[in-house]
């Protein structure tokens, strides 16, 4: 083939190439309508969503997380019904494809990163805590610092900040001591065998009733729970109104010290543990022969050194 039949066929591709051009141009100009009104629909649609949502969802990352997907599948559905309008039926085609073969191979390269976005998206819909709640998550316990689609934030009441990925949060059992707004207050306390448990009940619940902290919609309850080593054993129980650890604590402690002060007034014991101290002696040698003993063993060593 010379120049003059390359020229020749290079020109006949180029016209055909132009004719086809001009018979697509009323497609071409419609499918870029397609896409512009897809790109200004996407806006309001972003828009409306947002609004919708806000009054139903508190997470602001889920609410612009589900308006961004709103917006990118009409822009992505007004490109598929542009490229069906220029006969490129195969493209859309490949293209799905492509995009299926690519989300398959992403969710198994970030199965971790895939689950902790799903379960933040779950704890976004199903709300279990707010930003400012007390919690305790697995062994964390305290205040949802921040609520992120990948991960949590608590910080301790310690101080430490601890961040907890979704998926572990999603699967763990939370107690929220925020969301019920009251507490019960537990004191373990032990009296002598020698008193009388009756006047035990009505002294004790007499003090802790008397706290201003206590919630009096509540009555105070007492149990007596066994025979301890040294003591009768019970437990006190009470609520107050306040959630917050601090109160909690303030709370008990005020409840000790009333109980202590009742029991010190009304000649009530609570007994020092008691404690049995093994020397090591024999059974028939008492622990004076047992000591006198050891320091004869002393002294001879001493001597023969």
């Amino acid at each position: 083939m010379d120049f003059s039949d390359l020229l020749g066929t290079l020109a006949g591709k180029l016209e055909r190439w132009l004719e086809t051009m001009v018979s697509m141009l009323p497609n071409m100009v419609v499918a870029i309508a397609i896409i512009a009104l897809a790109g200004l629909l996407s806006r309001y649609l972003t828009s409306w969503t947002e609004r919708g949502l806000r009054r139903v969802v508190k997470s602001p990352q889920l609410v612009g997380l589900i308006a961004q997907i709103a917006r990118i599948s009409v822009i992505c559905g007004g490109l598929f019904i542009a490229l069906g309008v220029l006969q490129l039926d195969k493209t859309v085609t490949s293209l799905l494809a492509g995009i299926g073969i690519v989300g398959l191979a992403v969710g198994f390269a970030f199965q971790d990163i895939a689950a902790n976005f799903v379960s933040g998206v779950l704890m976004a819909l199903r709300n279990p805590f707010a930003i400012g709640d007390l919690v305790k998550i697995s062994e964390h316990f305290g205040h949802v610092q921040r609520i992120d689609l990948r991960a949590t934030r608590l910080t301790q009441l310690s101080g430490e900040t601890v961040i907890l990925p979704n998926k572990d949060v999603f699967q763990s059992a939370i107690i929220n001591y925020t969301e019920t707004e009251c507490r019960r207050v537990e004191v373990m306390v032990g009296v002598s065998y020698g008193d009388d448990l009756a006047k035990v009940r009505e002294i004790a619940k007499g003090a802790v009733e008397a706290l201003e902290c206590r919630d009096l919609e509540r009555e105070v309850e007492l149990f007596y729970t066994g025979f301890g080593g040294s003591s009768i054993d019970f437990e006190l129980r009470f609520w107050i109104r306040e959630a917050d650890q601090g109160a909690f604590l303030s709370a008990r402690s005020e409840a000790i010290m009333a109980i202590k002060a009742a029991f010190d007034a009304n000649d009530v014991t609570i007994p020092f543990p008691i404690r049995t101290l093994d020397f090591g002696i024999e059974g028939g040698e008492t622990l004076r022969e047992q000591i006198t003993g050891s320091m004869g063993e002393v002294r001879e060593l001493r001597r023969s050194s």
